[in-house]
């Protein structure tokens, strides 16, 4: 069976900048930046995903490039006989499960607030009827479960329709939109009256408000954020390097993603801090920021109830480009695994995939008993420290040593398999960063993400 194709370029750099693009650009980025200096903490970041988050990518695309397999078959595909890479084929395969675990109910949350949005149910609710509705909606099983079947089939359903048809094309109109509703609603965050001031905090360097923090903090945050937004390490962009052809290298490639994933990210902020600042409001980190402070804000603003709706399809759309990213990674992995049709695969999936993602939806209410992580904790928080503490830093590190050592696929393998095509090439220079510094780097990360 021959293996399908992306149809463009453009489909292939948006579907995998839509991978990368996440709930994480939006309530994550930016109150980071604000807490770290600035301006500072963004030049920090940049620094990190070029020197980082870049070339782990270009060697997660490379190695689907060269198998034309999911992460199940790619490592089995290049590695030399008797080697044991592609165990981690599993552990990656494992991450992506883990991930829609509890990603579907996160995107079914922004699906509901979309719905209660446009249906004005926030109209005329002060600070504490918004964070009782948010509470409300986590603590009935029977809102989450549906909305949570709602992502997962419509998710399958895209999937199934193909490679072209369904996933390639969806995205596409899905991150046109997302670009440009995420470009009107910071044009009108910036021109509210009293958003100056928020955008001084976020943009300008603040070197005071970087040493009160503390000046590793800030480096090591800049590091976590810059590696973690590009989704790296369980094969959700080695699937899209596998569809796509080599008239183009992989740097070139991967600095358009990064590009991309940073611009969507940074714009948030330009949403976030001139609204907070406007309203006086404080900005939040986390779930209370998307679902307690910014539904606040569009209360108080002319024609919020428009603003709110248009903020929450761009939530949708950013939670939606991953899940029909990672689903495309789990569907092909049956598809390479078992030979199944793209049909069968999509059917066993849908089942298994609406299954699994139970246990987060009780956790916030039949289950909410269960407190895995300390007080307050619930199964989401468990699931979500797996896949970003260990999973994805772990499954970065071994594609790193796998493209690197001579006991892998090794750093001339990668080479040519990157720079195969027009564009930025990697120069052979890079071998002995790469080889010795780079991991450290990653080795660091895992370290502080199990003692923090």
């Amino acid at each position: 069976m021959e293996r399908e194709k992306l149809g463009s370029r453009m489909g292939f750099i948006l579907l995998s900048a839509g991978c990368a693009i996440g709930i994480g650009n939006v309530w994550r980025f930016p109150y980071i930046a604000g807490m770290y200096g600035g301006g500072m903490f963004v030049l920090f970041y940049l620094f990190f995903l070029i020197i980082m988050g870049v070339p782990v990518m270009t060697m997660e695309f490379a190695v689907g490039r060269a198998s034309r397999k999911s992460i199940i078959k790619s490592f089995s595909t290049l590695e030399k006989p008797g080697q044991k890479w592609h165990f981690h084929g599993y552990l990656g395969m494992a991450g992506n499960y883990l991930l829609m675990m509890f990603y579907t109910t996160v995107a079914g949350w922004m699906l509901y607030y979309f719905y209660q949005m446009l249906t004005g149910k926030f109209v005329g609710k002060d600070k504490d009827q918004v964070a009782g509705m948010f509470q409300g909606m986590l603590e009935s099983p029977a809102v989450l479960l549906i909305v949570m079947v709602i992502v997962v089939a419509a998710g399958i359903l895209i999937c199934s329709l193909g490679l072209q048809q369904g996933v390639e094309r969806i995205t596409k109109v899905m991150m046109t939109l997302l670009l440009l509703i995420i470009v009107i609603l910071a044009v009108r965050s910036i021109t509210l009256p009293g958003g100056t001031e928020g955008l001084k905090f976020y943009l300008l360097p603040d070197a005071q408000r970087m040493r009160e923090v503390g000046i590793p903090e800030t480096i090591t945050a800049a590091m976590n954020q810059s590696f973690f937004t590009l989704s790296l390490g369980i094969g959700s962009m080695a699937i899209f390097g596998s569809y796509i052809g080599k008239d183009h290298t992989l740097l070139g490639e991967s600095m358009n993603i990064a590009v991309l994933d940073t611009f969507v990210a940074f714009v948030s902020g330009l949403i976030i801090f001139p609204a907070c600042s406007a309203f006086g409001i404080s900005p939040d980190m986390g779930p209370s920021l998307i679902f307690i402070t910014l539904p606040n804000i569009f209360n108080h603003m002319a024609g919020g109830r428009v603003w709110g709706t248009l903020f929450f399809v761009f939530m949708t759309f950013a939670a939606f480009s991953t899940i029909i990213a990672v689903f495309e990674n789990i569907i092909s992995c049956g598809m390479d695994l078992f030979h199944w049709s793209r049909k069968k695969s999509c059917l066993i999936n849908l089942i298994a995939l609406t299954v699994l993602s139970t246990p987060c939806v009780f956790g916030f209410n039949i289950w909410s008993a269960f407190q895995p992580l300390g007080d307050g904790s619930t199964v989401l928080d468990l699931e979500d420290f797996i896949v970003s503490n260990v999973l994805l830093p772990v499954g970065a590190l071994i594609y790193l040593l796998f493209c690197v050592t001579r006991y892998g696929w090794g750093f001339d393998n990668y080479l040519k398999e990157t720079n195969t095509g027009d564009g930025m090439k990697v120069p052979k220079g890079i071998r002995v960063y790469v080889t010795y510094v780079l991991p450290v780097l990653l080795i660091f990360l895992i370290l502080k993400g199990w003692i923090g």
